[in-house]
């Protein structure tokens, strides 16, 4: 669970890093932008997730 705090933390650290230049383009370059980063931390926490769930890495 530390692990998983960590990521997200180190996560919403860069994503706050860009959010000046993106909140400079017009609403609608920004939206996609926003959804995939919303999503794109899924991504690299699926394998901790899933060794949390069932005991194994792969």
């Amino acid at each position: 669970m530390l692990a998983m705090i960590a990521i997200i933390t180190a996560y919403v650290v860069i994503v706050a890093g860009l959010a000046d230049p993106v909140t400079r383009l017009p609403v609608l370059v920004q939206t996609p932008i926003w959804i995939v980063l919303g999503v794109a931390w899924i991504f690299p926490l699926k394998p901790l997730v899933r060794w949390i769930e069932i005991g194994r890495w792969k």
